[in-house]
């Protein structure tokens, strides 16, 4: 199976940058820093998305359009009084073909299932608001992970597929993690 490959060969990557969104979270004192957290993850997820888009529409992914997208990072932002402008970098995989960008969504997807543990760190940190975003699915976030991961497994099939699966999912945990202290862009 794809998932568990994917699982198995990114694990490294996967630790490194949750251990840097980590970082970054509790560094958090108020909601400008939790803006600026945002951005990060918008910056990052917005440029993904438009690859993705490339590959991925209704006849991959049926509810594509009822996915937790970068629309609800800029919402949080907006909702805490920020914009997004001078986002910092952000560096996409390069990705040729459906299940490249399924691999590469694999890893944007995957993040749904540690929102919650971010919602607890940021209300901890006293932010009590604009977690549109990190909420996910709600109760049905297992349910939507899960029919993602039915798609996926239809595209990679082929198990001669599967090492460039683990080289655009590992390229897209990493890239996720430098956009943390990448530059910021007009």
């Amino acid at each position: 199976m794809l998932r568990e490959r994917l699982k198995e060969e990114t694990h490294t990557a996967h630790q490194k940058t949750e251990s840097t969104v980590v970082r970054n979270v509790k560094s958090i004192q108020n909601e400008q820093d939790y803006i600026t957290l945002l951005k990060s993850f918008y910056a990052y997820f917005n440029a993904v998305e438009k690859e993705l888009s490339k590959h991925i529409d209704e006849s991959v992914l049926p509810d594509i359009k009822n996915r937790r997208n970068s629309t609800d990072i800029k919402n949080d932002i907006i909702e805490l009084g920020g914009d997004i402008e001078n986002l910092p970098l952000a560096k996409v995989p390069q990705i040729n073909n459906t299940l490249e960008a399924l691999s590469a969504m694999y890893v944007l997807e995957g993040s749904i299932m540690g929102g919650p543990y971010i919602i607890k760190m940021l209300e901890k940190q006293g932010i009590s608001r604009a977690f549109s975003f990190f909420s996910g699915y709600g109760q049905n976030s297992g349910q939507m992970l899960g029919a993602f991961v039915q798609v996926l497994e239809r595209y990679g099939h082929n198990p001669e597929t599967h090492s460039k699966s683990v080289e655009v999912a590992n390229e897209t945990f990493i890239n996720f993690g430098e956009v943390f202290s990448a530059e910021k862009v007009a």
